[in-house]
Protein backbone atom coordinates (compact mmCIF):
# COMPACT_ATOMS: atom_id res chain seq x y z
CA UNK A 1 0.00 0.00 0.00
CA UNK A 2 1.74 3.56 -0.62
CA UNK A 3 1.08 6.31 1.38
CA UNK A 4 1.54 10.85 0.52
CA UNK A 5 2.91 11.70 3.28
CA UNK A 6 2.11 15.21 3.98
CA UNK A 7 4.64 15.45 6.98
CA UNK A 8 7.51 14.65 8.59
CA UNK A 9 8.52 13.41 12.15
CA UNK A 10 11.23 12.13 14.21
CA UNK A 11 11.06 9.85 16.78
CA UNK A 12 13.91 10.25 19.39
CA UNK A 13 14.55 7.55 22.14
CA UNK A 14 18.03 6.90 24.45
CA UNK A 15 20.90 6.00 23.12
CA UNK A 16 21.62 3.43 25.70
CA UNK A 17 18.11 1.79 26.52
CA UNK A 18 16.45 -0.05 24.18
CA UNK A 19 14.29 -3.26 25.32
CA UNK A 20 11.77 -5.23 23.29
CA UNK A 21 8.21 -2.54 24.71
CA UNK A 22 10.26 0.51 24.01
CA UNK A 23 11.12 -1.15 20.52
CA UNK A 24 7.23 -2.07 20.53
CA UNK A 25 6.08 1.32 21.21
CA UNK A 26 8.49 2.91 18.62
CA UNK A 27 7.42 0.30 15.59
CA UNK A 28 3.43 1.62 17.07
CA UNK A 29 3.83 4.92 16.22
CA UNK A 30 5.55 4.44 13.02
CA UNK A 31 2.55 2.31 11.93
CA UNK A 32 0.16 4.70 13.22
CA UNK A 33 1.59 7.85 11.85
CA UNK A 34 2.35 6.36 8.40
CA UNK A 35 -1.59 5.81 8.45
CA UNK A 36 -2.08 9.21 8.58
CA UNK A 37 0.16 10.28 6.29
CA UNK A 38 3.13 11.40 8.07
CA UNK A 39 6.44 9.83 7.57
CA UNK A 40 8.42 8.84 10.88
CA UNK A 41 12.31 8.22 10.95
CA UNK A 42 13.77 7.26 14.04
CA UNK A 43 17.25 8.24 16.06
CA UNK A 44 19.19 7.87 19.20
CA UNK A 45 20.02 10.64 21.35
CA UNK A 46 24.10 10.08 20.60
CA UNK A 47 23.62 10.94 17.21
CA UNK A 48 24.49 15.03 17.61
CA UNK A 49 20.83 16.33 17.19
CA UNK A 50 21.15 19.76 18.05
CA UNK A 51 24.45 21.81 19.78
CA UNK A 52 25.21 25.74 20.47
CA UNK A 53 27.09 27.99 17.34
CA UNK A 54 27.96 30.86 18.71
CA UNK A 55 24.93 32.80 19.70
CA UNK A 56 21.81 30.30 18.66
CA UNK A 57 21.34 26.23 18.75
CA UNK A 58 21.18 24.86 15.34
CA UNK A 59 20.57 21.24 14.62
CA UNK A 60 20.15 20.98 10.84
CA UNK A 61 16.78 19.11 10.88
CA UNK A 62 13.69 19.15 8.73
CA UNK A 63 11.12 17.98 10.37
CA UNK A 64 7.44 18.93 11.27
CA UNK A 65 7.71 17.86 15.00
CA UNK A 66 9.62 15.63 17.11
CA UNK A 67 7.74 12.84 19.30
CA UNK A 68 10.18 13.08 22.51
CA UNK A 69 10.58 9.25 24.14
CA UNK A 70 13.05 10.12 26.61
CA UNK A 71 13.99 11.99 29.57
CA UNK A 72 17.10 14.15 28.76
CA UNK A 73 15.89 17.53 29.28
CA UNK A 74 19.33 19.48 27.78
CA UNK A 75 18.95 17.54 24.19
CA UNK A 76 15.32 18.30 24.35
CA UNK A 77 15.33 21.89 25.11
CA UNK A 78 17.92 22.49 22.57
CA UNK A 79 15.53 21.27 19.71
CA UNK A 80 13.05 23.71 20.68
CA UNK A 81 15.28 26.09 20.87
CA UNK A 82 16.51 25.31 17.78
CA UNK A 83 12.84 25.83 16.77
CA UNK A 84 10.89 22.23 16.30
CA UNK A 85 7.95 21.58 18.19
CA UNK A 86 8.38 19.01 20.51
CA UNK A 87 6.00 16.11 22.00
CA UNK A 88 6.03 16.66 25.56
CA UNK A 89 7.94 20.03 26.23
CA UNK A 90 11.13 20.07 27.88
CA UNK A 91 9.52 21.66 30.66
CA UNK A 92 6.97 19.48 30.95
CA UNK A 93 9.12 16.04 31.11
CA UNK A 94 11.30 17.71 33.42
CA UNK A 95 8.65 18.32 36.13
CA UNK A 96 7.55 15.13 35.55
CA UNK A 97 10.66 13.37 35.61
CA UNK A 98 11.52 14.58 39.42
CA UNK A 99 8.84 13.19 41.57
CA UNK A 100 9.07 15.71 43.95
CA UNK A 101 9.04 18.58 41.15
CA UNK A 102 5.73 17.05 40.17
CA UNK A 103 4.29 16.66 43.81
CA UNK A 104 5.30 20.78 44.27
CA UNK A 105 3.78 21.61 40.74
CA UNK A 106 0.59 19.83 42.08
CA UNK A 107 0.23 21.32 45.68
CA UNK A 108 -1.82 24.24 45.99
CA UNK A 109 -4.00 22.99 43.25
CA UNK A 110 -6.73 21.10 45.49
CA UNK A 111 -5.15 17.76 44.04
CA UNK A 112 -4.85 15.03 47.08
CA UNK A 113 -1.46 13.45 47.00
CA UNK A 114 0.06 11.70 50.45
CA UNK A 115 1.72 13.31 52.44
CA UNK A 116 5.55 14.11 51.92
CA UNK A 117 8.63 15.10 53.30
CA UNK A 118 11.61 15.85 51.16
CA UNK A 119 15.00 14.96 52.25
CA UNK A 120 17.69 17.63 52.30
CA UNK A 121 20.49 17.10 49.99
CA UNK A 122 23.39 15.75 52.08
CA UNK A 123 27.24 17.10 50.66
CA UNK A 124 29.90 16.47 53.27
CA UNK A 125 27.90 12.56 54.20
CA UNK A 126 27.98 12.79 57.86
CA UNK A 127 24.47 12.20 59.15
CA UNK A 128 23.14 12.71 63.22
CA UNK A 129 20.09 10.96 62.59
CA UNK A 130 18.33 14.62 63.29
CA UNK A 131 16.29 14.23 59.99
CA UNK A 132 14.81 11.00 60.45
CA UNK A 133 13.20 11.87 63.95
CA UNK A 134 11.79 14.78 63.00
CA UNK A 135 10.47 12.55 59.79
CA UNK A 136 8.91 10.42 62.78
CA UNK A 137 6.92 13.34 63.42
CA UNK A 138 5.30 13.57 60.99
CA UNK A 139 5.25 10.40 59.51
CA UNK A 140 4.16 6.94 60.78
CA UNK A 141 5.49 3.83 59.34
CA UNK A 142 5.19 2.17 57.61
CA UNK A 143 6.54 5.04 55.35
CA UNK A 144 7.14 4.79 51.37
CA UNK A 145 11.06 6.14 49.91
CA UNK A 146 11.41 6.60 47.17
CA UNK A 147 14.34 8.60 44.90
CA UNK A 148 12.95 11.43 43.26
CA UNK A 149 14.51 9.89 39.71
CA UNK A 150 13.32 6.53 38.62
CA UNK A 151 11.08 4.05 36.70
CA UNK A 152 9.41 0.79 36.65
CA UNK A 153 8.98 1.12 41.09
CA UNK A 154 12.68 0.12 41.18
CA UNK A 155 13.36 3.38 42.86
CA UNK A 156 10.68 2.99 45.36
CA UNK A 157 10.80 1.00 49.06
CA UNK A 158 9.02 0.40 52.12
CA UNK A 159 10.38 0.64 55.90
CA UNK A 160 7.94 -1.01 58.01
CA UNK A 161 10.49 0.42 61.27
CA UNK A 162 13.18 2.03 61.89
CA UNK A 163 15.82 -0.03 61.31
CA UNK A 164 14.91 -0.65 57.75
CA UNK A 165 14.28 3.38 57.23
CA UNK A 166 17.84 3.99 58.71
CA UNK A 167 19.35 1.29 55.90
CA UNK A 168 16.92 2.87 53.06
CA UNK A 169 18.46 6.30 54.18
CA UNK A 170 22.17 5.22 54.44
CA UNK A 171 21.78 3.76 51.33
CA UNK A 172 20.14 7.17 49.88
CA UNK A 173 21.69 9.57 51.29
CA UNK A 174 23.07 11.19 48.14
CA UNK A 175 20.49 11.08 46.56
CA UNK A 176 17.75 13.51 46.20
CA UNK A 177 14.91 11.38 47.61
CA UNK A 178 11.47 11.76 49.40
CA UNK A 179 9.74 9.72 52.28
CA UNK A 180 6.15 9.51 51.95
CA UNK A 181 2.81 8.49 53.79
CA UNK A 182 2.04 5.15 52.90
CA UNK A 183 -1.58 5.06 51.06
CA UNK A 184 -2.29 1.61 52.50
CA UNK A 185 -6.26 1.52 51.85
CA UNK A 186 -5.48 -1.18 48.60
CA UNK A 187 -2.13 -2.37 48.93
CA UNK A 188 -0.76 -2.83 45.39
CA UNK A 189 -3.17 -1.38 43.41
CA UNK A 190 -3.85 1.58 41.78
CA UNK A 191 -5.55 3.35 38.41
CA UNK A 192 -3.68 4.40 35.59
CA UNK A 193 -5.50 6.82 33.47
CA UNK A 194 -3.99 7.89 29.95
CA UNK A 195 -4.64 11.50 29.13
CA UNK A 196 -3.78 13.27 25.81
CA UNK A 197 -5.01 16.67 25.55
CA UNK A 198 -5.90 17.25 28.49
CA UNK A 199 -8.49 14.56 28.53
CA UNK A 200 -8.48 11.02 29.83
CA UNK A 201 -8.51 8.37 27.38
CA UNK A 202 -8.18 5.34 28.74
CA UNK A 203 -8.12 4.17 32.52
CA UNK A 204 -7.08 0.22 33.59
CA UNK A 205 -6.35 -0.62 37.15
CA UNK A 206 -3.31 -2.44 37.94
CA UNK A 207 -3.28 -4.90 40.69
CA UNK A 208 -0.23 -6.59 42.34
CA UNK A 209 -0.96 -9.61 44.21
CA UNK A 210 2.93 -9.98 45.86
CA UNK A 211 3.92 -6.50 46.16
CA UNK A 212 3.44 -3.03 47.65
CA UNK A 213 4.00 -1.82 44.88
CA UNK A 214 1.95 -1.92 41.76
CA UNK A 215 4.06 -1.82 39.02
CA UNK A 216 6.02 -4.64 40.53
CA UNK A 217 5.47 -8.27 41.40
CA UNK A 218 2.89 -10.42 40.02
CA UNK A 219 0.79 -8.41 38.39
CA UNK A 220 -2.98 -8.35 36.85
CA UNK A 221 -4.86 -5.34 34.73
CA UNK A 222 -8.52 -4.75 34.29
CA UNK A 223 -10.38 -2.04 32.48
CA UNK A 224 -11.67 0.00 35.46
CA UNK A 225 -14.75 2.18 35.45
CA UNK A 226 -13.66 5.35 37.90
CA UNK A 227 -15.53 7.56 39.81
CA UNK A 228 -15.29 10.92 37.87
CA UNK A 229 -13.00 12.35 40.88
CA UNK A 230 -10.23 10.16 39.16
CA UNK A 231 -10.70 11.72 36.07
CA UNK A 232 -11.11 15.31 36.70
CA UNK A 233 -7.77 14.49 38.83
CA UNK A 234 -5.81 12.63 35.89
CA UNK A 235 -7.06 16.09 33.70
CA UNK A 236 -6.23 18.88 36.24
CA UNK A 237 -2.84 17.72 36.73
CA UNK A 238 -1.92 17.35 33.20
CA UNK A 239 -3.32 20.81 32.26
CA UNK A 240 -1.42 21.94 35.35
CA UNK A 241 1.35 20.40 34.12
CA UNK A 242 0.86 21.41 30.65
CA UNK A 243 1.10 18.05 29.08
CA UNK A 244 -0.25 16.90 25.53
CA UNK A 245 0.15 13.22 26.61
CA UNK A 246 0.79 11.45 29.71
CA UNK A 247 -0.26 8.41 31.96
CA UNK A 248 -1.22 9.77 35.78
CA UNK A 249 -1.12 7.07 38.84
CA UNK A 250 -3.71 7.48 41.29
CA UNK A 251 -4.06 5.50 45.18
CA UNK A 252 -7.29 4.30 46.49
CA UNK A 253 -7.71 6.75 49.48
CA UNK A 254 -9.99 6.33 52.47
CA UNK A 255 -13.30 5.73 51.06
CA UNK A 256 -11.70 5.27 47.39
CA UNK A 257 -10.69 8.88 47.44
CA UNK A 258 -8.59 9.68 44.97
CA UNK A 259 -4.76 9.96 45.92
CA UNK A 260 -2.46 11.05 43.12
CA UNK A 261 0.62 8.53 43.10
CA UNK A 262 2.93 9.90 39.88
CA UNK A 263 2.33 11.42 36.36
CA UNK A 264 4.73 9.52 33.92
CA UNK A 265 5.13 12.02 31.14
CA UNK A 266 6.55 9.23 28.45
CA UNK A 267 4.23 6.37 29.99
CA UNK A 268 4.00 3.15 27.91
CA UNK A 269 0.70 1.84 26.60
CA UNK A 270 1.08 -1.45 25.83
CA UNK A 271 -0.92 -3.07 28.32
CA UNK A 272 -3.39 -0.03 28.24
CA UNK A 273 -3.89 -0.92 24.70
CA UNK A 274 -4.31 -4.60 25.35
CA UNK A 275 -6.91 -4.42 27.81
CA UNK A 276 -8.92 -1.48 27.09
CA UNK A 277 -8.30 -2.09 23.22
CA UNK A 278 -7.89 1.66 22.90
CA UNK A 279 -5.65 2.45 20.24
CA UNK A 280 -3.60 4.65 22.49
CA UNK A 281 -0.82 5.58 19.75
CA UNK A 282 -3.29 6.65 17.20
CA UNK A 283 -5.03 9.36 19.51
CA UNK A 284 -1.88 10.71 20.13
CA UNK A 285 -0.76 10.72 16.47
CA UNK A 286 -4.15 12.14 16.03
CA UNK A 287 -3.65 14.86 18.11
CA UNK A 288 -0.35 15.85 17.00
CA UNK A 289 -1.39 16.15 13.63
CA UNK A 290 -4.13 18.17 14.53
CA UNK A 291 -1.42 20.53 16.61
CA UNK A 292 0.75 21.02 13.54
CA UNK A 293 -1.67 21.72 11.44
CA UNK A 294 -2.91 24.55 13.89
CA UNK A 295 0.09 25.96 14.03
CA UNK A 296 0.52 26.48 10.29
CA UNK A 297 -2.18 27.96 9.74
CA UNK A 298 -1.58 30.61 12.76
Amino acid sequence: MGYTFIMKGLIVTNAFFLDENLRWHINRFIDEFTKLGIKMQWQKNDQVLAYLNNTCVECGLEYDFVLYLDKDIHICRMLENAGLRVFNSASAIEVCDDKLKTHIALSNHNIKMPKTVSSPLNYAGADDGTFVKNVLKILNFPIIVKECFGSLGMQVYKADNLKELNVIRKKLTHKPHLYQEYIGQKPGQDVRIIVIDKKAVSCMKRISKNDFRSNAGDRSFEVFSPDIKFIETAQKASKILNLDYCGVDILFGKNDEPVLCEVNSNAFFYKTESVTKINIARLYAEYILKQIKKAKTL
